[in-house]
């Protein structure tokens, strides 16, 4: 028999008792990696100690592919009116509380302009509805988002819990909001646990959080693992973190590479490389319309 065929015959029996899958036998993968497969769950409990050193060495291996796997883009992805990239930065951004729609300053912007010179009821770009006229309305729009499930608005309320000195409550809607697949959410858990804000500090619960965060894309979270990795002696994985928050346009783990150039720890054309990437992701960010914003509420600061 060929080492392929065997392969394959491995991969339809029970990896305990050695029964061959059949219209009444019924395998399942072993839920940490994808070498083995159980026709029951006592079979599973009997090949457990047999098998746990080689699952955990595939299960960090998976883990692995996930958490280095370029992202598409940034766990913000784009504005929802004009389809380019978000900016990293908060304040190029605004989350309006009635549909819970992150949207650019530039679309912001020329909503504004629009309403200003025909007069217009100011209303949300996105979805319509009339803007909040103080911060109780605004208020009212955010928890109508909460009571809808909406892990969005349950985040940004873990957020302003949290600006009010309210640990533990933070922690709840944060807990609730990465439940439902938010992103930041987990981000933000990560920093409690390393903090100890809300929780006592623990080391594995803000890894674990980082790394969710890290897979949905979110580049701060990246960088931090980068750091972590980097405090811990392993030189090779942090250098790879930093490279993917770089070229998601991070500008924190720039500076880092460039001390770990500086140390010898990436090459030349590794740097020049991510220095081009980090580049091009900023100005996937930029458009007319963004500069003008910008320029505008500049202008308005200053006055």
């Amino acid at each position: 028999m060929s080492e392929d065929n065997a392969a394959v015959d491995t991969s339809l029996c029970c990896s305990s008792c050695g029964i061959t899958a059949v219209d009444e036998v019924k395998l399942k993968e072993c839920a940490e990696c994808d070498l083995v497969r159980y026709c029951s769950d006592e079979c599973l409990k009997e090949h457990k100690l047999q098998h746990k050193e080689a699952c955990e060495k595939r299960a960090a291996e998976l883990r692995d592919e996930l958490l280095f796997k370029q992202p598409e883009s940034s766990h913000l992805g784009d504005c929802p009116i004009c389809m380019i990239p978000l900016p990293l930065y908060e304040t190029k951004s605004t989350i309006n509380q009635c549909c819970s729609k992150t949207m650019c300053t530039g679309c912001n912007y020329a909503n504004q302009m629009r309403e200003i010179e025909g007069s217009l009821q100011q209303r949300c770009p996105f979805c319509r509805k009339p803007m909040p006229s103080n911060a109780e309305e605004c208020d009212k729009q955010r928890m109508k988002r909460i009571q809808i499930n909406d892990p969005v608005a349950i985040c940004r309320e873990g957020f302003t819990q949290y600006d009010k000195g309210d640990y533990l409550s933070a922690f709840e809607y944060y807990t609730r909001a990465a439940g439902l697949g938010d992103v930041d959410a987990h981000y933000r858990l990560g920093r409690l646990y390393h903090f100890g804000h809300g929780v006592e500090k623990d080391i594995e619960k803000e890894m674990y959080h980082l790394e969710q965060a890290t897979i949905g894309g979110h580049p701060t979270a990246r960088h931090n693992i980068g750091a972590h990795e980097w405090t811990n002696g392993k030189m090779k994985r942090a250098v790879k973190h930093m490279i993917i928050a770089a070229t998601q346009g991070n500008d924190s783990s720039i500076k880092a590479l460039m001390e770990m150039f500086k140390g010898g720890f990436v090459d030349k054309d590794d740097l020049a490389a991510t220095l081009r990437a980090h580049q091009a992701a900023v100005n996937a960010t930029k458009s007319p319309q963004r500069e003008a914003a910008e320029e505008y509420y500049r202008n308005r600061r200053c006055k």
